[in-house]
């Protein structure tokens, strides 16, 4: 399935999509990795406590800097016959 050639193709790790406009979703899919990373440290497996640790705060800085109103108008656009 193509992107249309009006709107850019998604990029692999984008979470500027509108599944994330209400808070709680980005809450949840920014802190459970971070919970995760701190079971796994404390079973002694560092390795996986570092990756989990580390989606966790890349999924909090993409969405701290996702333009949400841009992803709404987006969504708002799409859902109004945009097609």
């Amino acid at each position: 399935m193509k992107a249309p050639p009006d709107r850019p193709k998604p990029k692999f790790f984008d979470l500027a999509v509108p599944f994330f406009l209400p808070l709680w979703r980005r809450v949840l899919t920014g802190t459970v990795p971070i919970i995760w990373s701190m079971v796994e440290l404390a079973n002694g497996e560092a390795f996986w406590a570092l990756i989990f640790f580390a989606l966790g705060v890349t999924a909090i800085w993409k969405f701290y800097t996702a333009d949400w109103g841009a992803v709404a108008a987006q969504a708002q656009e799409d859902a109004g016959g945009g097609g």
